[in-house]
């Protein structure tokens, strides 16, 4: 696989903030920042985007790495908002709307290393222009949209309760 040992961390810990968030969404529909899965996608997410920084099969700053900036700002202004403005309805839709884009953003270079990777000797893809890439991700991105739908539906129907 060639995975550094810097590599091998940011993997552990990647897919432990994935899990933590596909648990978030299936217990509660969004990723709840105030539940031990949440903070466990937060800081999960954070590591694994500080160590992407030092990783690169490309040489240099790359696409990835904004990925990882931006996924870092996403998380760290909706943690935030959770923290700071908790009374705040309107605040709860960004929170969940940032929350599940920077999962969303996160994915994009998950498939592509995974798929270009697994299996080995016989990878899913051959490079990232690979068509089972971009049909994989299409079905992330409207999942995400739809996902994100029902986020927006959920937190009117809470907000109205409050």
């Amino acid at each position: 696989m060639g995975l550094s040992s810097l590599g091998i961390f940011h993997t552990i810990i990647g897919v432990a903030a994935i899990g933590a968030a596909l648990s978030d969404f299936i217990k509660y529909g969004k990723i709840n920042l105030n539940k031990v899965s949440g903070k466990i996608y937060f800081y999960g997410t954070i590591v694994t985007s500080l160590t992407s920084l030092g990783i690169s099969k490309h040489g240099g700053f790359n696409p990835g790495h904004v990925f990882s900036i931006f996924i870092i700002f996403l998380v760290l202004a909706a943690y935030f908002l959770n923290a700071k403005k908790k009374n705040s309805k309107r605040a709860r839709y960004f929170e969940n709307f940032w929350l599940s884009f920077s999962f969303f953003l996160s994915l994009v270079p998950t498939v592509n290393e995974t798929f270009t990777r697994i299996p080995l000797g016989h990878p899913l893809a051959k490079d990232i222009k690979d068509p089972v890439i971009a049909n994989t991700l299409l079905v992330l991105f409207v999942l995400f949209i739809v996902g994100s739908v029902y986020q927006f539906r959920k937190q009117k129907l809470i907000n109205k309760t409050v």
